[in-house]
């Protein structure tokens, strides 16, 4: 065999096993659906899909999922090539659930489908944001469990919100600002106030605390207008004085 035979086999076979890696199948989870942020009360809709579930995986695990939604449906389906297999739905209505899955099977997706409400904020943080879990998947082996998917959602109340909000505002006028001492106490007494639920409150100390920091700021840009106008008089002054120098001892000079 010539070597270019022989270069063209080998690059060939390199072509073959780079598409061979590139088609090959993994383990992987998707989502649609998931909300960064809800209003408590609010119904979610969340799917997942689970592709190559017995790739990379054991022949048999047990699927687990959990969530903070309330009032809640689950819908599995084992599906191959797009097509649930025979029996291969099943629906749940508690906050877990658990699910056995076989190779044996024949499926090549699993699709989870979750339906609820979000639910109540038991406890206001404002930093860091409240919180849920949407939902969270493992896979379970024997005593094992490896958890391949966790979703949080930040939940709010329609006045925790709009408080939230305002001392977002107050803080990125302090910022602006350049920092203002009064301004600051205020945004603490807001943040302070929402943390105890007390929306009201926390929505008036933001409001006063935004208005120090623009006020601040309008006093800060008014004495920086002020520092310029009196700078642009003294050039004036230094530019007139100096023509008037010269133009003096030109006299004198003429005068000889």
């Amino acid at each position: 065999m010539s070597l270019t035979r022989c270069s063209r086999l080998a690059v060939a076979l390199l072509v073959v096993a780079l598409l061979a890696t590139g088609v090959a199948s993994a383990f992987s989870v998707s989502a649609e659906g998931v909300p960064s942020s809800a209003a408590a009360g609010e119904e979610v809709s969340v799917t997942y899909t689970v592709d190559d579930p017995f790739t990379d995986a054991p022949n048999e695990w047990t699927l687990n999922g959990t969530t903070e939604l309330e009032n809640v449906g689950w819908t599995v389906t084992v599906l191959r090539a797009g097509n649930p297999i025979d029996d291969g739905e099943t629906t749940y209505g508690d906050q877990t659930f658990e699910r056995d899955l076989s190779v044996d099977n024949n499926g090549d997706q699993v699709r989870i489908e979750l339906t609820g409400e979000v639910p109540e904020v038991e406890n206001f943080t404002y930093e860091p944001r409240e919180q849920f879990v949407v939902a969270s998947l493992d896979r379970v082996t024997g005593s094992n469990a490896e958890e391949f998917r966790n979703d949080t959602a930040h939940h709010y109340t329609e006045n925790s919100s709009a408080a939230r909000q305002a001392i977002e505002d107050a803080e990125s006028a302090i910022e602006s600002a350049g920092g203002h001492d009064e301004a600051e106490n205020l945004r603490d007494s807001a943040v302070s106030a929402y943390e105890v639920g007390n929306f009201g409150n926390a929505q008036d100390l933001a409001q006063e605390a935004e208005s120090k920091a623009e006020s601040a700021q309008q006093s800060q840009q008014t004495m920086q207008t002020a520092l310029m106008a009196v700078g642009a008089l003294l050039v004036i002054a230094l530019i007139g004085g100096g023509i008037y120098y010269w133009r003096s001892q030109g006299d004198d000079y003429s005068k000889l």
